[in-house]
């Protein structure tokens, strides 16, 4: 089943999502845990933010490893230098996998893209042996400051940009993410907030990985006439700048994490 990740290859995926990814996962993996042995999967693995810190863990037997988007299973293949992890392409609301297969599943960042997150968390489960730890984790709802900034300013300046706008997304509220777990038939639900810096060495590093990186919005930006493109892009840095020199900025940033028990 198709996500609501509107995915534009793996090396956009990095610059403009895939580095916070990577920041997000050893705190992640601090709060769900690791099994000391066997099979772990990560569940919508993207480019590999949270397979390659997994292999980290010497005593697990296996890190499998599933996405839908086959240029991201591809680059994390590309990189793969350890005989344990073993990536393919697939859907996270029909696991390719035999149920109480994994001592483990993880989710990062992908349940709340995901068309029907409780078949994808139904899954999970069914994958799972019983006693098994299942964690995930989703940004919350307000917590992505840069975006915000981002996307505020171009609303007020492009009003027709609505259209493309990324809407409020499922499980980003508080205790959403727990009761879909809870839901699923996991038990022990503990939710917390996991908070990570994004942090941007100068305003073309701000501009470029969010304007051309995922998403629908270079191609709008793109088809705005060369006057609106100036405007708009200088107001998005007025809005970055704050009145500063340009520079440096740091973001802190917010996601919802859950770990349970199937």
């Amino acid at each position: 089943m198709p996500s609501n990740f509107v995915a534009k290859g793996a090396e956009n995926y990095e610059a403009s999502m895939g580095r916070w990814s990577q920041r997000l996962a050893m705190p992640f993996l601090e709060f769900a845990g690791v099994p000391s042995r066997g099979r772990v999967l990560d569940a919508g693995c993207g480019t590999g933010s949270l397979t390659f810190p997994l292999a980290a863990y010497k005593g697990l037997e296996t890190i499998d490893a599933v996405d839908f988007a086959e240029d991201f299973v591809a680059a994390l293949r590309g990189r793969a230098n350890d005989p344990r992890i073993r990536a393919r392409q697939g859907d996270v609301c029909a696991l390719p996998y035999e149920a109480d297969s994994f001592e483990a599943a993880y989710s990062l960042l992908v349940l709340h893209f995901v068309s029907d997150a409780d078949r994808a968390i139904a899954e999970m489960r069914r994958v799972l042996r019983a006693g098994a730890l299942a964690a995930a984790t989703v940004w919350a709802s307000g917590g992505m400051p840069s975006w915000r900034l981002f996307w505020d300013t171009v609303l007020l300046y492009e009003p027709t940009a609505e259209a493309i706008a990324p809407a409020r997304r499922p499980l980003t509220g508080a205790g959403e993410l727990r009761k879909a777990f809870e839901r699923a038939g996991f038990m022990h639900v503990v939710e917390t907030t996991l908070t990570i810096s994004m942090d941007y060495a100068d305003f073309d590093d701000f501009w470029y990985p969010t304007a051309y990186g995922q998403g629908r919005f270079g191609a709008f930006f793109d088809a705005l006439p060369e006057k609106s493109r100036d405007r708009l892009r200088d107001a998005v840095k007025a809005a970055y700048c704050a009145g500063e020199r340009e520079g440096p900025r740091s973001f802190p940033s917010t996601a919802l994490a859950v770990r349970c028990i199937a």
